[in-house]
């Protein structure tokens, strides 16, 4: 039977790249694959995109209110990768667990575990849930320990509040990957107990 997994980790670990290496080792074995996008990732339009620049056209950009099962041709298919995957809707999850369970097809999803505020979004939390295998996928901060949290910045500025979802390079918007302790120095301003 096949899995649903989530591979997950905080900004800039090298999500998309494996997701693209996934691809890349399907494909070359002369398996087809199908690439999902959430439509609330404004970057790249209808592609997925790196921070190095690498790039692929999604298969399918899927809407919030798109149903999965209805939009993914599942004939001669051997893998389902699903690019930012925190912006699902929890009922497209279990849409996802429901194809891998069923048809016997892996389903692998890459996304950010939490927000910029350090809140589990929707997507991911439905993952976490469902998800018969976990992979953190690691980077580091700038202090050189493990990041596990991604703080957002405007102008250049770290900010505590703001929209959930902000796509990184639009609209002055970045994110740092960082530790916990940076996070609580940097992002909330606390240096004491």
């Amino acid at each position: 039977m096949a899995k649903l997994y989530f591979r997950y980790g905080a900004m800039n670990c090298g999500k998309t790249i494996h997701l693209l290496q996934t691809a890349h080792n399907y494909e070359e074995n002369g398996l087809k694959i199908c690439i999902i996008k959430p439509s609330v990732d404004l970057k790249g339009g209808k592609n997925i995109v790196t921070r190095i620049g690498l790039k692929r056209k999604a298969d399918i950009v899927l809407t919030p209110k798109m149903n999965v099962r209805e939009k993914v041709d599942l004939n001669g298919l051997a893998c389902i990768l699903v690019d930012e995957a925190q912006f699902l809707q929890p009922d497209q999850v279990e849409d996802l667990w429901k194809i891998a369970k069923l048809t016997d097809i892996p389903v692998i999803c890459y996304g950010l575990r939490t927000t910029f505020k350090s809140k589990c979004f929707i997507g991911s939390k439905a993952l976490l849930e469902l998800a018969d295998e976990l992979e953190e996928l690691v980077t580091i901060c700038s202090c050189g320990s493990k990041a596990k949290f991604q703080g957002r910045k405007v102008n250049g500025k770290f900010v505590t509040d703001g929209a959930e979802v902000a796509i990184d390079g639009m609209n002055d918007v970045t994110y740092e990957p960082l530790c916990g302790k940076c996070y609580l120095e940097k992002v909330m301003g606390i240096r004491e107990v």
